[in-house]
C-alpha cells in the first residue's frame, strides 16, 4: 500500500478488479474510489487503508476533498475491455457510501463481492430488468417452457426416488442430486398418476414431500436449478399456481349441485373420489400435513345427504380433517386441487 499526501490532503482510494473470464458481457475492470474530507476524518481513512489492505485490496493511493459530492459509477475504456469507476464516499471509520449500497468496516467481504458482480455484470442501470429468481423476461420465458413439458410416463407403482430422479435428468440442463440427497428422497411407492401433469409442477410436489424444492438460478448469463430447503422465506419453485379466481372457468363442475352423502370415510378417499368426478388431479401436501401430525388417510370424515356443489361439499369435509383445499394450475396452464392444513404454514 502508498499513501500519497499533497498540501491539500487529498484522499483517493483505488481497488481493480477484473471481470471473471465467461461473463457474458465483456470483462470488465472496476476501479474504486473513495473519498472524503480529511479534516475530522484522518483516523477513518487510516483504518480503512489498513481493512483494504488486510482483505488483499492492492494498489491504493489515498486522496482527500473537502465537497466529496456522490456516489457514482463512471464507465470509461472501450466496448471490448469498460472500466468502471466507482466512487464512494468514507462517511466515518465505519461505514462507506457505494451507489445504492452502505458497507460497514467489517463487510469488506461483501464490499469485495458487490465489485465482482459490478465487473461481472456492469452497472446496474445498464443490466436487463430482473423478476423473480433473478430472472429476466426471457429467461423465465424459457424456464417456464422447460418446466411445462408434461410427464409423460406413469408414475403409480414408481418410487418417489426414482420419480424425482427421472424428472430431474429431463430438465435442461438437468437437475444434480448426489447420493446423500437421494437416499432422503423416500422409497414408498406413488399411488397417484402425475403423467398428464407438467414436469416442473410435479418435481417440485415430489420434492416438497421429501422436505426439498428446487429453484432456476441464472449465472454468467447460463441457467441452471438447484435443490433448496422448503421452509418459508426459501424461493422454491410453487407446485402449481393459485387460480381460485379462475375456479368456474377451469373447474365448472365444481360449482354443479349434486346429491352428496359420505358417510365415515377417509378425507383422502373422499377428496380423491371428488377429483375424479372433476377429472382433476388431487395432490395433497404432505410436507405442511406431517408437520402438524395430520393424516388424511386415518382423518374420518362425513356429510349427511345432501344436494350441494362439489365445492361446498369438499370444504365441509376437508374442514373436519383440519384441512382445505385450492384450486391451482399446473405450469403447463391445466387445473389441480391443492390439499393442505388450515393451519399456517
Amino acid at each position: 500500500m502508498r499513501i500519497r499526501t499533497s498540501p491539500t490532503v487529498l484522499l483517493f482510494i483505488t481497488f481493480v478488479v477484473t471481470a471473471a473470464a465467461g461473463s457474458v458481457r465483456a470483462a470488465g475492470t472496476v476501479r474504486l474510489e473513495l473519498v472524503g474530507d480529511s479534516r475530522g476524518s484522518a483516523l477513518a481513512f487510516q483504518e480503512w487503508s489498513q481493512a483494504l489492505g488486510k482483505a488483499g485490496i492492492r494498489n491504493v493511493r489515498i486522496r482527500s476533498e473537502e465537497e466529496a459530492g456522490k456516489p457514482r459509477i463512471e464507465v470509461q475504456g472501450t466496448e471490448s475491455n469498460p472500466v468502471y469507476v466507482v466512487t464512494g464516499i468514507i462517511r466515518s471509520r465505519q461505514e462507506i457510501e457505494l451507489p445504492g449500497r452502505r458497507f460497514r468496516r467489517g463487510e469488506i467481504g461483501r464490499l469485495a463481492q458487490w465489485l465482482k458482480d459490478l465487473a461481472d455484470n456492469g452497472p446496474p442501470s445498464t443490466r436487463p430488468k430482473r423478476g423473480v429468481f433473478g430472472l429476466t423476461a426471457a429467461q423465465f420465458e424459457r424456464v417456464r417452457k422447460d418446466l411445462a413439458e408434461p410427464v409423460g410416463f406413469d408414475t403409480r407403482g414408481m418410487t418417489r426416488r426414482g420419480a424425482i430422479e427421472k424428472l430431474a435428468a429431463r430438465l435442461n440442463p438437468p437437475l444434480t442430486i448426489d447420493s446423500r440427497v437421494a437416499a432422503v428422497l423416500g422409497n414408498d411407492e406413488l399411488d397417484e398418476k402425475l403423467g398428464g401433469l407438467a414436469g416442473g409442477t410435479v418435481l417440485a410436489y415430489l420434492l416438497r414431500s421429501a422436505g426439498l424444492g428446487f429453484a432456476p438460478r441464472a449465472s454468467g448469463g447460463e441457467i441452471g436449478y438447484e435443490l433448496t430447503p422448503a421452509r418459508q422465506g426459501v424461493e422454491s419453485w410453487p407446485v402449481g399456481t393459485d387460480a381460485d379466481d379462475s375456479a368456474r372457468e377451469l373447474l365448472p363442475a365444481l360449482f354443479e349441485f349434486h346429491n352428496v352423502n359420505v358417510q365415515n370415510v377417509s378425507a383422502a378417499k373422499a377428496v380423491e373420489a371428488i377429483g375424479k368426478r372433476l377429472d382433476a388431479p388431487v395432490l395433497i401436501d404432505r410436507n405442511s400435513l406431517k408437520k402438524h401430525e395430520i393424516d388424511p388417510e386415518k382423518a374420518l370424515v362425513s356429510l349427511p345427504q345432501s344436494k350441494t356443489t362439489y365445492s361446498l361439499a369438499l370444504r365441509k369435509l376437508l374442514f373436519q380433517a383440519g384441512l382445505k383445499f385450492q384450486v391451482r394450475r399446473d405450469d403447463a396452464g391445466k387445473p389441480l386441487l391443492w390439499v393442505t392444513t388450515i393451519k399456517p404454514h
